[in-house]
Parts: structure tokens; C-alpha cells; sequence
């Protein structure tokens, strides 16, 4: 993985990114035992051109692919992983991303997003797979309780949050 934050640096480097952090399934593994995953979630601020409103990859993906990277549907293969390349959506994963954690893979700094926003993206997004991350949160005790309900709060996830407990935690936070 290496190689792919090392590239990812190059591109914010030269303006092609903004601001990024790992999200999803990777970005759990720094907080949790690793689990399969079949691609790397970055989540990242893309510049529009002056005058533009839409956002576009294609700088992303042009920029990769004269950098060893090749092509496969919404990814980009980098170094044998599957990259995605994703916009913040909303404001959950704008603070996410404004708030993601400095890290280190291999000597190559890099950003992950925090255990809380890891939750609550997971229960924002609510697949199956989704659950089963939260529940490995709640049982590694990876996260601050306190943060993450002070997430939910702002971002309308409260409801959802209960639900999720009722039929996973019978009702009862831990």
C-alpha cells in the first residue's frame, strides 16, 4: 500500500487533490484487526477549473495512469489495489476529512479518518457489511463514545444510531 500513498501525496502535491483521508474498509484497519477488503476508499477534495461547478476525476485518472496506474471501471489499479476516488457528499464526510487523523504506512505520511466518523459513515451508509464494521468498533472498544454521539448529533444519524442498537445491542448501549 505504500505506493499508492505515495502517489496520492504526489498528486496533492501538484494540486491534482486537495486534502484526502482513507475512509471505508482500509481506513477501519487502522483502528480494528484487518478484515478483507477488495479496495482503498480516499476520500478527497477535488479543484474545479474557474468557472466550473461540476467535479471531475479525470485529472485523478489521467494523472495515475502516466504514473502506473490502470483503469478498471470506477477504480484505479495502483501498485495490485483497487483505488476509488471519492468527493465529500455531504457534511459528515467533509468533516471527516477535515478532521482525519495523520498517520504513517511504511514511512509515508498519510491521513485516515477518525474511528468516529469511520462509524458513523458506516451507519450513515447502513449496508450489511456496514453493521458488521460497527459491530467490530463497539466490540474492540475502538472509539470514543462521547465523539461519536456528538457526531450523530450533528449530522441527523441520532435515530439511525438507535435503531442500529435496538436490533444489534437489544436496545442497550454498551
Amino acid at each position: 500500500m505504500k505506493a499508492i500513498f505515495e502517489k496520492i501525496n504526489e498528486m496533492q502535491g501538484v494540486g491534482i487533490i486537495g486534502k484526502y483521508a482513507i475512509g471505508g474498509a482500509v481506513g477501519a484497519t487502522f483502528y480494528l484487526e484487518p478484515s478483507a477488503t477488495l479496495d482503498v476508499d480516499i476520500f478527497a477534495t477535488l479543484p474545479t477549473a474557474s468557472g466550473q461547478v461540476l467535479l471531475s476525476l479525470a485529472p485523478v485518472y489521467d494523472y495515475l495512469q502516466t504514473h502506473g496506474g490502470k483503469l478498471e471501471g470506477e477504480y484505479i489499479v495502483v501498485d495490485g489495489w483497487p483505488v476509488q476516488f471519492l468527493p465529500p457528499a455531504d457534511g459528515l464526510d467533509q468533516e471527516a476529512l477535515l478532521e482525519a487523523v495523520e498517520t504513517s504506512v511504511e514511512g509515508v505520511r498519510t491521513w485516515v479518518m477518525s474511528a468516529e466518523h469511520l462509524v458513523a459513515i458506516a451507519l450513515r451508509t447502513g449496508r450489511p457489511r456496514d453493521h458488521a464494521r460497527i459491530l467490530q468498533f463497539i466490540e474492540q472498544n475502538a472509539f470514543d463514545r462521547t465523539r461519536l454521539q456528538s457526531i450523530l448529533e450533528r449530522h441527523g444519524l441520532l435515530s439511525k444510531w438507535e435503531r442500529f442498537e435496538s436490533r444489534y445491542l437489544g436496545g442497550v448501549g454498551e
